[in-house]
C-alpha cells in the first residue's frame, strides 16, 4: 500500500467485493465493486464522511462541505453551491481562457517548460479570483500554491499512517507541513479582514464572488441562504482552495503526458480545436457544446488518472455490505482509480481511448463504475466548474502549443492524497503562427473596471443544480 498503492489496489478484485486490509493496527475495508461503492455512497447516514482521511482533514478544514458529518451536509452545501450550479459555469469560460493564454505567454518554441507548475497557477489564479475577486494580488497566489503542494503531500501519509505521534517530530516535512497549513490559514483570515474594513468605507463596491456570498450569511443577509458563523466562512474558503486547485492542474497534466504518448488522440484533439476556434485564442461559452473530443479527452485522463484516487468512510452503526458484518466505526475505503482500472469495467483500461465518450458510441463500461466526482448527496459540488475550466483551459493550450515529452524515462506516478504528475516538464512546439494578443495580468475581459472578477451573483442566480511526505 506504501511502496505500490496503485499496483496493490488494483490486484485487490481478484479477492472479492469487499476486501479487509490493515493498514498499520487498524483494520480496513476496500470495496471493489461499482455496485456496492454506490449503495454505500448513497446511504449516507450508516456510511458518513470518516476514516483516518477526514479525521486529518477536519483539522485542516475544520466541518466544512467536505468533512462535515451527514447531519450538516446540507446547510453546509447551500452556503457555498451557488456560484458552482451547473447553469452558472459557463460564465467563468472568459476568466478560464484568459488565464490559460497567461500561463504559457512567456513559452518560446524548443523550451523545455515545467506544465505541473504553469498549471498550479493557473488553477490557483482561476480558483483565487472565483473565490476572492482580486483580493491575491501575484505573489500571494504564488504563496498559495506552494503552501498548497505543502499540504497536499502532507496529508497523504497522514491518512495512512494512524500513529499522531509521528506526526509530532520537528522533521523537515512536519515542519513544511504545518508552516503551509499557518500559512494558508493567515492569508485567508487576512482577506477576509480587508473585505471587512473595505466594505465598511466609503465608496466600497460590493462584490459577487463566494467570500461575500459567505460574509452576507454571516451577517444573516444571505437572502434565504442559511445562517454561517465566522468559523464557517473561514472553513469554506480553505476547503474550497484545497480542493479546487490541485485537482484540475493535475488533471491537466495527465493529459498533456497521455495525449503526447498518444499522437492519433492528440490528432484528433488538434483537428477539432482547429475547426471549431477557427484560429482564436481561446473558446467562447457558445463553443462548449462543440468541443466534444475535448471533452472526451478530459473525461478519459479522469478515468485513467483521476486526482482523487482513495476515499475513506465510516460507519455510524453496524451494518452489513456484501454479506460481511461491519461493526460501528470500521473504516471503509473505495478508490476510483480501482474502479476505472477493472478490465470487469472497462476494456483495456490502462489504454487513453477518449473515443469511448464521444456521443453515439455504446457505453464505455459497466455501469456505475465511472465516479471520479464520487456519487450520490455528497458529490463534488464543483463537477461541472471543473469539466469546464479543464477543457476551457485545454483547448485554450492545446490550441497554441503541443507539448512534447523529452527523451528519457517519464516522471513515476507517485500518489498523494491525489494522483497526478508534479514535475511533469515538456517541449514547447507551437502549432501556428498566432497574432491573438496575450492580455496582461489584470486585462481579461472578465474584470469589471474596479479589477473585480463578474462572477454570477450567487444571490440573484437560477438554476439547479506519499512522496516526500
Amino acid at each position: 500500500m506504501f511502496r505500490r498503492p496503485l499496483e496493490f489496489l488494483n490486484s485487490l478484485p481478484a479477492h472479492g467485493d469487499l476486501v479487509e486490509i490493515r493498514l498499520g493496527p487498524l483494520r480496513a475495508w476496500v470495496v471493489c465493486h461499482p455496485d456496492l461503492v454506490h449503495q454505500m455512497l448513497r446511504d449516507t447516514r450508516t456510511f458518513d464522511k470518516g476514516g483516518t482521511q477526514y479525521d486529518r482533514l477536519r483539522l485542516l478544514l475544520g466541518d466544512s462541505v467536505v468533512t462535515c458529518p451527514h447531519t450538516e451536509h446540507r446547510r453546509q452545501r447551500r452556503l457555498v453551491q451557488h456560484p458552482f450550479r451547473p447553469s452558472h459555469v459557463a460564465d467563468y469560460t472568459e476568466l478560464i481562457g484568459v488565464e490559460a493564454q497567461l500561463a504559457c505567454r512567456d513559452w518560446r518554441a524548443g523550451q523545455q517548460v515545467d506544465v505541473s507548475a504553469a498549471l498550479l497557477t493557473m488553477t490557483t489564479r482561476v480558483i483565487s479570483r472565483v473565490l476572492f475577486s482580486d483580493s491575491l494580488d501575484t505573489a500571494t497566489v504564488g504563496e498559495v500554491r506552494r503552501c498548497l503542494a505543502d499540504v497536499v503531500r502532507g496529508l497523504f501519509l497522514r491518512t495512512l499512517v494512524p500513529a499522531d505521534a509521528v506526526f509530532q517530530l520537528p522533521t523537515p516535512a512536519n515542519r513544511r507541513y504545518r508552516n503551509a497549513v499557518a500559512r494558508l490559514r493567515t492569508i485567508v483570515d487576512g482577506v477576509i479582514a480587508e473585505r471587512r474594513r473595505n466594505a465598511r468605507g466609503p465608496g466600497a463596491v460590493p462584490r459577487d464572488d463566494v467570500l461575500q456570498t459567505l460574509l452576507d450569511a454571516a451577517r444573516d443577509d444571505g437572502d434565504g441562504l442559511p445562517a454561517a458563523s465566522e468559523q464557517d466562512v473561514h472553513d469554506q474558503l480553505i476547503t474550497l482552495l484545497l480542493t479546487g486547485v490541485e485537482t484540475v492542474s493535475l488533471c491537466l497534466s495527465s493529459a498533456f503526458g497521455l495525449l503526447a504518448r498518444n499522437p492519433e488522440a492528440e490528432r484528433r484533439l488538434h483537428a477539432e480545436l482547429d475547426a471549431v476556434l477557427a484560429g482564436r485564442a481561446r473558446p467562447a461559452p457558445d463553443d462548449l457544446p462543440r468541443l466534444v473530443h475535448t471533452r472526451s479527452v478530459v473525461t478519459e485522463t479522469l478515468r485513467h488518472s483521476p486526482p482523487g484516487w482513495l476515499f475513506t468512510r465510516a460507519t455510524t452503526r453496524d451494518t452489513v455490505l456484501a454479506g460481511h458484518r461491519l461493526t460501528k466505526g470500521s473504516m471503509v475505503l473505495y478508490s476510483p482509480y480501482l474502479l476505472h482500472h477493472d478490465a470487469a469495467s472497462f476494456a483495456d483500461p490502462d489504454r487513453f481511448l477518449p473515443e469511448r465518450w464521444l456521443p453515439g458510441q455504446a457505453p464505455p463500461g459497466r455501469q456505475g463504475a465511472m465516479i471520479p466526482f464520487a456519487a450520490g448527496s455528497r458529490k463534488c459540488l464543483g463537477d461541472a466548474f471543473a469539466m469546464t475550466e479543464a477543457t476551457v483551459a485545454l483547448a485554450t493550450l492545446a490550441g497554441h502549443w503541443r507539448l512534447r515529452l523529452p527523451p528519457g524515462p517519464s516522471e513515476r506516478q507517485r500518489p498523494a492524497v491525489t494522483l497526478g504528475p508534479r514535475r511533469l516538464v515538456m517541449t514547447c512546439e507551437p502549432r501556428a503562427d498566432r497574432t491573438a494578443a496575450t492580455p496582461a495580468h489584470g486585462d481579461a475581459p472578465a474584470l469589471r473596471a474596479d479589477g473585480a472578477f463578474r462572477a454570477p451573483d450567487a444571490r440573484t442566480a437560477g438554476g439547479h443544480g506519499a512522496d516526500d511526505a
